[in-house]
């Protein structure tokens, strides 16, 4: 035992070192090459090793591929590494005026940028960041995104209508915001992205607790509650108990308050410690700080505050600090040290006002009018009160406006239906009324088959034995087509899952990524997708071109490889199963540069020739003998390539030598 976990030891150390060796190699090649294309892969190295490792490190070379980028005019690379750099910036360096600067200097050249998915995506990202610096601008980016956004898009455009609906929530506009979570529940249902559908109801329950139907809110809440148990999605389980919490809280139930926070307190323990939210820890031992506090239950109160002040180390979440703030701010007032309590509430009113938080801002103030009263100080405790009750009575009359828009809707809606009964009793008159003329026509029409019936009896018993023989025949075929179905299955199960499954390798050898467990989620997803026989998701949102320019993008960003591509529109040449098996061409010709070529970069081309089109990767690998590869036993990869190559007539060039690369080359023809 001590004899194998030293040995794992060494491993790590060795994997540490050598990824260590990796980037400062890539560095010193970005550093001294004079060649523009090497520099940008030593750069792009760079940056992939040290994602999710070095925050300064990625930051600063993704900054350099960004201006390198745009000097070659190549405008999409550099939206691309803006839009991945931009939550590094905006979440983990708390900078998002930066990450809006960023993205504003891709903004400026957007008339050289052809891809609907690079366009909305920057608007979409910017939005992310304006997010935690004005909500109105980030409204505004997120509509940007949906009117930019293709029709292919629809991931996006479905995230897009969510952070809009967030967004307006914050705002206190309910109704747009209601109309935007529909509109993502709309799309997450079509994609069958479950969790996210969840989501979207989410933020329509929270409109309905701020609009103060509680009984609503507490209906729905249950629902949702049902669900995630079912999905297992217990993340989402601590926010719905917290909100429930919250609610009791502005009901003034203070036992339900808090069975709920413990509620949520107890479903986060039971997750595995590296898998907890932090932010979420904050929020619910804040609230508690809080009751404790009122209850003057310093010791319980005490243990908690210990809690909050290592969890809020580092945190750059606004929200957590505004909860974090509030919570030392109610736990000084029950000590009665007001000048310390002063300090946090008012540090508390500060972020609210910058972050929009409407709630937070009242409690600020109502807060900060208790502590000075209770210190001496009148005339601020009135001046706090007095703004207190300003926004109170604001907020109260936006609620009363959008609960005469709730119900307005519930009357429309109930207005129709009536009008629906209306109509349907109407319509039962007129079948009454015309049942006579019905039974007559009837009368008339078996009339007619029987005549003619016995005139064609004899011709039908003729075509009924032809119809026998081609029945037969069509059995045959059938079971034929099955075969081949299930035989094609099983091809694509090896493509689609060796892909995946080498991607997750890839992870866990460079990053040591935690998200291997999502990967593998991913992966099962599309396993049981091919075998419904499917076309992959990409090709049925996306369009043939675009899901392979997302899987070229996939493998850029999660592997060491450098991928360059110049690719045509090919949609619509093909149909739908030749499609799958371009794909697929294209998919494990990558996955054999990865697993074998052990190359740097790679180029995929696809042009439109006269009455055909060809698909070029090429790598700068260290080649293989193709007769030798081809024989082999455990050549699966090859042997499909050329498989799938015959089935759509096309032709297939390998151009290989061991240490000089490899060149495939593929030819297809179209009509």
């Amino acid at each position: 035992m001590t004899k194998s976990f030293f040995s794992l030891l060494l491993l790590c150390v060795h994997s540490l070192l050598v990824n260590a060796q990796d980037i400062e190699h890539y560095k010193n090649l970005a550093e001294t090459t004079s060649n523009v294309s090497e520099k940008l892969t030593a750069l792009d190295s760079v940056i992939s090793k040290s994602y999710r490792q070095d925050d300064d490190v990625f930051v600063e070379y993704s900054l350099r591929f960004i201006d390198l980028a745009k000097e070659m005019d190549s405008i999409e690379q550099a939206a691309r590494k803006a839009m991945r750099l931009q939550a590094v910036i905006t979440n983990r360096k708390n900078q998002p005026e930066k990450a809006v600067t960023i993205i504003n200097g891709i903004i400026a050249h957007k008339y050289k940028i052809r891809d609907s998915f690079l366009l909305g995506g920057l608007y979409l990202k910017r939005g992310n960041a304006n997010f935690k610096i004005n909500l109105r601008d980030a409204i505004d980016d997120f509509t940007l995104a949906l009117e930019n956004f293709g029709v292919k898009d629809s991931l996006y455009k479905a995230d897009a209508y969510l952070f809009r609906g967030q967004a307006y929530s914050s705002l206190g506009k309910f109704v747009p915001a209601g109309e935007s979570y529909k509109k993502a529940y709309e799309y997450f249902e079509a994609l069958e992205d479950y969790a996210y559908m969840v989501h979207s109801q989410q933020g329509i329950t929270t409109m309905f607790s701020m609009n103060g139907f509680y009984d609503k809110a507490k209906e729905e809440r249950d629902k949702i509650i049902v669900k995630l148990k079912e999905l297992g999605l217990n993340n989402y389980l601590v926010v719905e108990y917290y909100n429930q919490a919250l609610d009791y809280k502005k009901q003034g139930d203070k036992k339900r308050f808090l069975e709920n926070l413990h509620m949520a307190l107890s479903i986060l323990e039971s997750i595995p410690e590296e898998d907890r939210s932090i932010d979420q820890l904050i929020y619910v031992n804040s609230k508690l700080v809080e009751y404790y506090s009122s209850e003057n239950d310093t010791d319980n109160a005490a243990k908690a505050v210990l809690k909050l002040s290592e969890w809020i180390k580092g945190v750059e979440n606004i929200s957590s600090r505004i909860s974090y703030n509030g919570a030392i701010a109610n736990f000084h007032f029950a000590l009665e040290d007001y000048d310390t309590a002063i300090d946090y509430a008012l540090e508390k009113l500060n972020d609210s006002k910058s972050y929009n938080y409407t709630d937070a801002i009242l409690e600020s103030y109502d807060l900060l009018a208790a502590l000075y009263l209770a210190n001496g100080d009148y005339q601020k405790s009135v001046e706090n009160r007095s703004q207190y009750t300003a926004i109170k009575d604001s907020v109260y009359n936006r609620s009363t406006a959008n609960s005469l828009a709730y119900y307005q809707t519930l009357y429309e809606t109930e207005k129709k239906e009536k009008e629906l009964v209306a109509q349907s009793a109407s319509i039962q008159l007129l079948e009454k009324d015309n049942q006579a003329f019905k039974e007559l026509i009837i009368f008339i029409i078996i009339a007619l088959v029987l005549f003619f019936g016995l005139l064609l009896l004899y011709r039908n018993r003729q075509v009924l034995k032809s119809k026998k023989l081609l029945q037969e025949k069509y059995s045959q075929d059938l079971l034929i087509s099955q075969e081949e179905e299930r035989l094609r299955i099983s091809k694509d199960l090896h493509d689609g899952l060796g892909q995946r499954l080498l991607l997750i390798k890839n992870k866990l050898l460079n990053t040591g990524d935690t998200e291997t467990k999502s990967m593998v989620d991913e992966t099962i997803d599309e396993v049981r997708a091919i075998s419904r026989a499917l076309h992959p998701f990409q090709l049925q949102e996306m369009g043939i071109t675009k899901a392979i320019e997302y899987t070229i993008n996939q493998v850029d960003e999660n592997t060491t490889l450098f991928i360059s591509s110049e690719i045509e529109n090919i949609d619509n040449l093909f149909n739908s199963e030749q499609e799958v098996n371009i794909y697929r061409i294209v998919q494990e010709s990558l996955s054999n540069i990865i697993k074998h070529a052990k190359a740097e970069a790679s180029k995929v081309s696809i042009s439109k020739a006269p009455n055909k089109i060809v698909i070029s990767i090429k790598d700068n690998g260290i080649g293989f003998d193709f007769s030798e590869k081809y024989s082999a036993v455990k050549s699966l990869g090859l042997k499909t390539l050329m498989e799938r190559t015959k089935f759509l007539n096309g032709q297939m060039i390998v151009q290989s030598k061991k240490n000089n690369g490899t060149l495939i080359e593929f030819q297809f023809p179209v009509s």
